[in-house]
């Protein structure tokens, strides 16, 4: 297994640059996940990782050795794609072992390493049916089997659950975990647009924005703290409320009066300098609380609401034309809310503040 550098990577098709100033150590025995925006550029890294693009400039290393100009067959690397790209008229053991047959190991070499995979992926009983007598999620279970048998140095997953339905979704993120568990030493890249696969599989997530790296960290940092509006909204569903806001106190804690007409406190220290700061306010749906006090962040009237047996989501009516509306994610069912006027307020631990985009805490 290896380490992966990625050093001023860049990407341009002609004059177009894609990605600029990809700059990301991954160690061995991580589980790195990239994520963003459709267009964003986190396919084409990968596909750069694997030798399947071209690195404009900069400089890729795995293990130490510069391979930017070596092929993707000598780089070490296995890929899982979108599609299973199974051969159909194959058994699953000659799917999983095809690669190693052209590579002219050795029977039982083959078979050792087939066996594993198949026991690691629960594949055993199936290892004699063709991939038409199996289910999307087995399927791709065979497809990520056809890369552990291979032993490579990094594994290389592009978005491998999308063509799933959403049960299957769920099933097959859950082996892919146990995997990962059964392989601590594997190291992995894993490109997803989904939020809960990143946050549940990743032990660091790569957000990718504007063709370069908006932010990288644990799940829970980047959910806790941010760099930017763009990383706040980006994590978490639904995205974190912005209101805009004044400084207009000072200290270990900073009073923020809100341009709807509430406050709020939130435990970020600012100095006498940042006094009148024009910023954004963030707090998430799931950490607003209703609230009867004169002491609130938010007023508002429910115009529309979500009730999902365990909690409620509320949809308040947008201040202005074109303005986002401010959710809250209540626990337990309130369907009796909808057109009531609800305030709210949160815990200062759980409130963000943003100036420029960028988070106080950043500057």
């Amino acid at each position: 297994m290896a380490d992966l550098k990625l050093t001023d990577v860049e990407k341009a098709y002609g004059e177009v640059k894609v990605l600029s100033d990809i700059n990301l150590d991954i160690q061995q025995g991580e589980l790195v996940v990239f994520v963003g925006p459709s267009g964003c550029g986190k396919s084409t890294l990968l596909r750069m990782i694997a030798g399947l693009e071209k690195i404009t400039a900069g400089e890729l290393q795995i293990d130490g050795m510069v391979v930017n100009d070596i092929p993707p067959s000598q780089r070490g690397i296995a890929m899982v794609f979108q599609s299973y790209a199974l051969y159909p008229h194959m058994t699953v053991r000659d799917n999983m072992s095809f690669a190693l047959k052209i590579a002219k190991k050795s029977k039982s070499e083959i078979d050792a390493a087939v066996n594993r995979a198949a026991d690691i992926l629960q594949l055993g009983p199936y290892l004699d049916r063709l991939p038409k007598a199996l289910s999307g999620g087995q399927r791709q279970r065979v497809a990520i089997g056809r890369s552990i048998v291979r032993d490579p140095k990094v594994y290389l997953f592009d978005e491998p659950l999308s063509n799933l339905d959403a049960a299957l979704r769920v099933a097959t993120r859950i082996e892919i975990a146990k995997l990962k568990e059964s392989m601590p030493n594997s190291t992995m890249i894993y490109v997803t647009h989904d939020q809960v696969e990143a946050m549940t599989l990743a032990s660091r997530i790569v957000v990718l924005a504007g063709g370069g790296i908006a932010q990288v960290g644990t799940p829970l940092e980047l959910y806790e703290r941010p760099n930017g509006e763009f990383v706040a909204q980006f994590i978490g569903s639904p995205a974190m409320n912005l209101l805009a806001g004044e400084i207009v106190g000072t200290g270990a804690q900073t009073r923020v009066k809100l341009a709807g007409g509430g406050s709020a406190v939130a435990n970020i220290p600012t100095t006498d300098a940042d006094m009148g700061l024009k910023v954004n306010l963030g707090a998430r749906p799931e950490d607003l609380v209703a609230t009867d006090g004169d002491d609130f962040l938010y007023a508002g009237e429910v115009e529309l609401l979500e009730a999902l047996g365990e909690l409620t989501v509320l949809y308040f009516k947008p201040e202005s034309e074109g303005a986002a509306p401010v959710l809250a994610k209540l626990a337990g069912i309130h369907t009796d809310l909808k057109g009531r006027k609800v305030k709210l307020k949160a815990d200062p631990s759980k409130i963000h503040l943003f100036h420029n985009k960028v988070s106080l805490l950043y500057r």
